[in-house]
């Protein structure tokens, strides 16, 4: 990594810093000294300027809709891949062998039972819970079941740690979906792979044989392998900054669970599903679209644009592609929302007020379609997201532990309250 300099004057002082340059993508300029060479800090809110660390998971070109994992592009992982494949890759950087995703299978799979106790663990949620209420509670709770895998400073106990999260996630969220709806929990099946194994937990009863459809659980499985990762956005952020302090993994991806949670983020794919239904028909698509030019209006078309791609989300177009195919393998033909959807997309990639601000359609636009006509309710739609997010969040987790540059995160502030003052009784305040 090369390095540069860049010259700064605050207050009179002038100061060097360095420029790095990363292998691609935009250079950096190294503040991390400016406070003690000026006394003066930077001011970012959101951080949407600011490089929190240097990382060889994810690289990100919105402008050229570009996203790789570990070098490799999303779409080719996507189209040739399967999500176990994508999870070794970002957890040990490279594509596996023959022989190593072999192995790597068959551990994920032998850690996919949870504790028995965790049964009763359940029973304490209202019947109606969130599912994600019910997520972020039975991750942080693995800590309690298993501390043999919660001292960060072991390389053992992380690796793990890290099959146990890989593995039991599944298990979890369909108990999770199970509950919600007032099913008993069906226990994962070892002879299937991780994604049929998933639509068995969620969709079996005991009463009756359940097949898994291969064209549902593939495509279940390409969803998973587009959420994996999508570098320094605000749950993995939260995920870096909750480990930075030593918690141990469980917590650290339960409080990641918890920021996904937030509609702005996880909840964005059921956002655009409501709004689909809202709209309903296509005919009544001019009508909305109005409403999204009119600053007045509170109207929002969700599930276009995004905070770091400006240009097509690469996402998007495998999981348009995906969701026809779900679709017609369940003999769907005449679907309103996905009518909606696709008159929607078109008008908006030709009009002047979308093109003008870069508001292309993003992967959260046809996912909730997707993930609605498999089954799924709209309240499990951001538990999927963490399912498939957890092998991310534990890969960016795992390379903060072992970068001997990080320390505990601690953002400064802008002050802008009341000067220092005294303190006056009570008695006489008037």
């Amino acid at each position: 990594m090369s390095a540069d300099i860049a010259k700064l004057t605050v207050d009179d002082k002038a100061v060097d810093l360095t420029v790095k340059h990363g292998t691609i993508g935009p250079s950096v300029v190294d503040i991390s000294k400016l406070y003690a060479q000026t006394g003066a800090f930077t001011y970012d809110p959101g951080f949407t300027s600011t490089a929190s660390c240097e990382s060889k998971i994810t690289y990100i070109d919105g402008d050229q809709g570009i996203l790789l994992y570990r070098g490799y592009p999303i779409e080719q992982l996507a189209e040739h891949g399967d999500f176990l494949e994508t999870c070794y890759l970002l957890l040990y950087g490279e594509l596996p062998t023959a022989a190593q995703k072999a192995d790597f299978d068959y551990r994920v799979t032998r850690h996919t039972m949870v504790h028995d106790q965790m049964n009763r663990f359940f029973q304490g949620f209202r019947r109606d819970a969130h599912p994600m209420a019910i997520m972020v509670a039975s991750v942080g709770a693995l800590s309690a079941f298993y501390h043999d895998s919660t001292d960060i400073s072991d390389p053992q106990q992380r690796m793990i740690a890290s099959m146990r999260m890989i593995a039991k996630m599944p298990t979890l969220a369909a108990m999770a979906y199970k509950y919600s709806v007032g099913q008993p929990f069906v226990y994962p099946q070892n002879d299937l792979d991780y994604t049929s194994n998933f639509l068995r937990m969620c969709f079996a009863v005991p009463c009756e044989d359940y097949k898994v459809n291969p064209v549902l659980s593939r495509a279940l499985d390409r969803i998973f392998i587009l959420h994996a990762d999508h570098e320094q956005n605000a749950s993995t952020s939260t995920v870096r900054l909750a480990g930075s302090s030593g918690a141990n993994p469980f917590a650290c991806i339960a409080a990641g669970i918890a920021c996904l949670w937030g509609p702005a983020h996880g909840g964005a794919n059921e956002a655009a599903l409501k709004m689909l239904e809202e709209i309903g028909t296509p005919d009544r698509i001019p009508h909305y679209i109005a409403r999204a030019k009119d600053k007045n209006d509170p109207f929002r078309l969700m599930g276009f644009g995004h905070r770091v791609y400006k240009n097509y989300d690469p996402r998007a177009r495998i999981m348009q592609k995906t969701t026809h195919e779900v679709l017609n393998e369940l003999g769907i033909k005449d679907d309103p929302l996905l009518d909606v959807a696709v008159e929607l997309e078109q008008i908006a990639l030709k009009d002047e007020y979308f093109l003008e601000k870069k508001l292309y359609p993003n992967i959260d636009f046809y996912s909730g379609i997707t993930l609605k006509a498999m089954g799924f309710p709209t309240s499990m739609f951001t538990v999927l997201f963490a399912l498939a997010r957890t092998v991310g969040w534990i890969a960016q987790w795992s390379e903060m532990i072992e970068d001997p540059s990080q320390r505990i995160g601690r953002p400064r502030q802008l002050y802008v309250g009341a000067p220092q003052r005294d303190y006056a009784t009570v008695a006489s305040r008037g």
